[in-house]
C-alpha cells in the first residue's frame, strides 16, 4: 500500500458535496447577512453566458464571464441553521406612493346637480322648522304655551265676583297690631253696597285716582273689641295698569297726597248701629295706598266709637311714630286704621291668587 489516502466511499443516499470554489480561487463573496456560500445557504450552479457588450458570436473574455444563477434544490443531507421556505415567495409587486399610503379607491363625485338639490332640500326644511318657531312666538300659539290669567289682571273683578266675606271677613285678628305691640281684635259691624268713587271719596282724591280709571269703591265699618274705635276700611277697584299704578303709587308718596286732610276717605255708617254718630267730624286718622299686586288702592279711616269731634287728624304713619301726642296717637287710632287695613289687603291678594289658580286653562 502507498502512503496516499485512499478515496472516500460514497455513502448510499447522499449527494457528495461540491467544492464551494475552484482551487486557487478566491472564496464567494458573502450574502446580505454576512454568510457566505456554503454556510446554511444552497449551493447554485454556474451558468457562462456572454456579456451584454459581446458581440454575437464572440466567446467573453476573461473575467468578462458573468453568471446566472439556476436554482437547485437543496440537499436532503445539507445541514442548515436557516429555516427559509421552499421555494422563496415571491416579491410584493411594487407600489406608488398613492397606494402605499392610502389603499383606497378613489369615489366618484356626485353630479353637480344632485349636489345642489340635496343643498336645496336641507335649506328648505330648515327654513320651515324654524319658520315654525318664529311663527308660534310671534302669534302666541296657545296650544304650545296656553295663557293662563295672573292675579293682577283677576282682582279687577273681584268686586262683584267674590263674596262679601272673603272680602270683609266679620271678625280680625291682629296679633301685634296694636301700640307696644299689642294684640288687637276687630268685629265687622256695617258693609256697605258697592259704590261710585264720587259718593264714597272726597272730591280732590277722585281727581288724583282719574288716571287709572277710578271704577267701583267696596266699604265696611269695624269696632275694636273693646267698643272705643270705629274704622271704616275701602278697597278702591280700578282699569289702571302695573305702569300706571306703579306712577299713581310714586305720585302718592312723593307728592305726599296721602298725608293731605282734603284727600281723607269717607266714613261709612249705618242707623240703629254702633256706628251711627260716626261722620266725618270723627275722623281721627287713616291710611291710604296702592295695594301691591292688584290694580286696587286700600284705605281705612278711624275715629272714636263716642262721637267726638276731633279738629286735628294725623295720617297713620304719623299716629304710629313713638312719642306722638296727639288725641289719634295716644288713643292707638292710627294703628287701628293701619293694622285693619293690612288684614283686608292681604285678604284680597288671597282670593285673587285662589280666583287666578282656578280659572280654566
Amino acid at each position: 500500500m502507498s502512503g496516499s489516502v485512499p478515496p472516500a466511499r460514497p455513502v448510499p443516499g447522499r449527494i457528495p458535496p461540491r467544492p464551494t470554489h475552484a482551487p486557487g480561487a478566491a472564496p464567494h463573496p458573502p450574502w446580505a447577512d454576512g454568510t457566505t456560500l456554503g454556510e446554511g445557504r444552497a449551493a447554485y450552479p454556474v451558468e457562462p453566458h456572454a456579456p451584454f457588450s459581446a458581440a454575437p458570436g464572440t466567446a467573453p473574455a476573461l473575467g468578462e464571464t458573468t453568471v446566472r444563477l439556476r436554482p437547485v434544490p437543496p440537499d436532503p443531507g445539507f445541514a442548515t441553521h436557516h429555516h427559509h421556505a421552499w421555494p422563496p415567495p415571491p416579491p410584493p409587486p411594487r407600489e406608488s406612493l398613492s397606494e402605499t399610503t392610502t389603499h383606497l379607491r378613489p369615489v366618484p363625485s356626485r353630479p353637480p346637480v344632485r349636489a345642489a338639490a340635496a343643498v336645496a332640500c336641507v335649506v328648505l326644511g330648515l327654513g320651515l322648522i324654524g319658520g315654525a318657531v318664529t311663527g308660534s312666538w310671534l302669534t302666541g300659539d296657545s296650544a304650545a304655551e296656553p295663557v293662563v290669567p295672573d292675579a293682577y289682571t283677576t282682582a279687577r273683578a273681584l268686586w262683584h265676583s267674590v263674596p262679601v266675606d272673603t272680602l270683609f271677613p266679620r271678625t280680625l285678628k291682629g296679633d301685634g297690631a296694636g301700640p307696644g305691640r299689642a294684640d288687637r281684635a276687630w268685629t265687622r259691624v256695617a258693609v256697605a253696597p258697592d259704590g261710585t268713587c264720587a259718593n264714597a271719596l272726597p272730591a280732590a282724591l277722585v281727581r288724583t285716582l282719574r288716571p287709572v280709571g277710578c271704577t267701583r269703591v267696596l266699604r265696611a265699618t269695624y269696632a275694636d273689641s273693646t267698643g272705643s274705635s270705629l274704622t271704616t276700611v275701602g278697597l278702591v277697584f280700578t282699569e289702571g295698569d302695573r305702569p300706571a299704578m306703579t306712577a299713581l303709587k310714586s305720585r302718592l308718596i312723593t307728592r305726599r297726597l296721602a298725608e293731605r286732610t282734603d284727600h281723607i276717605p269717607h266714613t261709612f255708617s249705618v242707623e240703629g248701629t254702633p256706628t251711627a254718630g260716626f261722620g266725618e267730624r270723627q275722623r281721627a286718622s287713616w291710611t291710604l295706598e296702592v295695594v301691591d299686586g292688584v290694580p286696587v288702592v286700600g284705605y281705612a279711616v278711624s275715629g272714636f266709637a263716642d262721637g267726638r269731634t276731633v279738629t286735628d287728624p294725623q295720617p297713620a304713619s304719623a299716629a304710629t311714630v313713638t312719642g306722638a301726642t296727639t288725641a289719634a296717637a295716644e288713643a292707638g287710632l292710627g294703628f287701628e286704621a293701619k293694622g285693619i287695613a293690612t288684614r283686608i289687603e292681604e285678604g284680597l291678594r288671597r282670593a285673587a291668587t285662589t280666583t287666578a289658580t282656578a280659572a280654566p286653562r
